[in-house]
């Protein structure tokens, strides 16, 4: 039977602009290995391109196949909904780029979806469009629901701020297609070409990654490279199949492979 690895970005492969210490050699390790793994983020804003030339900078080398972000699945979730649909976007890069190759046209008037992402280039005054856009009958969709780090001088609010601010102005909640939502979840073990029992997700949050993980079905690999700490973990009801202090630790074949 086939394995493989769905695999967060930020807190696993790199923190910020940072390399996590031995990440590009594990990367190396599936790419020398040929096992199957896709890089599954909840990032809108930058293209698949453009991930991957991040990764680049970082001494990582993959191509635009091995990533799967949320923008991704959100133009196929829209299309799948209403095809050749209209959206009205707060959003950026990514996000426009993906609806647009999903058949998905940017309007701004009497949209059938508005849309947010991350991004810093809309305005108040979008975002009272958007909230009377809804108010009218449109569908809200959020890429991913995922907070601010809540530090100071970070220069993203984080999508829940700005979702929350729309939510309280309609009384509508958005529908939320990023980790930990199946829709996100089931869509990248798909690219992948994975059934349920094949897959197993590498992450170091335990609300989105993990989480997601447990309710698909997927096995699970918490890193302590990133958000959570292993004193955290008592505070949750489910637990990840494996814990390790960061990606570097992980040995083949997995103790479920």
């Amino acid at each position: 039977m086939a394995q493989g690895l769905l695999i967060d970005m930020d807190g696993v492969v790199y923190g910020g602009d940072s390399l996590i210490p031995g990440a590009d050699q594990f990367i190396a390790r599936l790419l020398n290995e040929r096992i199957p793994f896709m890089f599954m983020t909840n990032n809108s804003q930058r293209t698949r391109l453009e991930a991957v030339r991040k990764l680049d900078r970082l001494g990582i080398k993959v191509t635009e196949d091995h990533v799967f972000n949320s923008a991704m699945a959100t133009g196929k979730f829209l299309a799948s909904q209403i095809p050749g649909g209209t959206a009205f976007v707060l959003g950026e890069g990514g996000l426009l780029s993906s609806l647009h190759d999903h058949g998905i046209r940017l309007v701004n008037t009497d949209p059938d979806f508005v849309v947010l992402g991350e991004g810093r280039n809309f305005t108040l005054e979008m975002v009272q469009r958007a909230v009377d856009m809804i108010l009218n009958g449109a569908k809200f969709v959020i890429t991913n629901r995922d907070p601010s780090p809540k530090k100071k001088g970070w220069d993203n609010l984080g999508i829940a701020a700005t979702a929350a601010m729309i939510e309280e102005a309609t009384g509508i909640k958005a529908f939320v297609i990023g980790k930990p939502s199946p829709v996100m979840m089931r869509a990248a073990r798909k690219a992948l070409g994975l059934e349920a029992a094949e897959t197993t997700i590498i992450g170091d949050t335990m609300d989105t990654d993990i989480r997601g993980g447990v309710q698909m079905g997927y096995k699970t690999v918490l890193v302590l490279s990133g958000i959570t700490k292993r004193e955290h973990l008592t505070r949750f009801a489910f637990k990840p199949d494996m814990v390790v202090e960061s990606v570097n630790e992980i040995k083949f074949p997995l103790p479920w492979w």
